[in-house]
């Protein structure tokens, strides 16, 4: 099978929770990118759920929590993808911080958030047409 993700993932296991309006669902955080994140399949998911959805969770040992815009790309094998629609400027740079230590290499997460940035652009523009 191919690996067609563009982004370094980092295995990040922490508690999260889904927020969609009135309505929330603890789930557990899998692993994160500058694009989304991979979440277990929260219990009682609802099979036809879709629009955008608030994903939080916190920093292991701090009070920094990220939140972040993120809509469903794909459920199976009990995960659930999520896409990054939005991130406040808080939340992108504590997750920047968190993907540095991780990759060891600014090199690489400047290419990622360029390759990140043209790609949010190219999203937009579409989605204005």
């Amino acid at each position: 099978m191919i690996d067609r993700r563009r982004f370094f993932r980092v295995i990040f296991s922490t508690p999260a929770q889904l927020c969609q309006e009135d309505r929330c669902w603890p789930t557990r955080l899998l692993d994160l990118s500058l694009q989304g994140a991979l979440v277990e399949e929260p219990s009682a998911w609802p099979e036809d759920a879709q629009g955008r959805f608030e994903l939080s969770f916190a920093l292991g040992g701090s009070d920094v929590e990220i939140r972040m815009e993120v809509e469903p790309s794909h459920v199976g094998k009990q995960r659930l993808g999520l896409y990054c629609h939005h991130i406040d400027i808080d939340s992108a740079s504590h997750l920047k911080r968190l993907i540095e230590l991780n990759v060891g290499n600014a090199d690489m997460l400047q290419r990622e958030l360029a390759h990140l940035l043209d790609e949010h652009i190219e999203h937009e523009q579409a989605n204005h047409k």
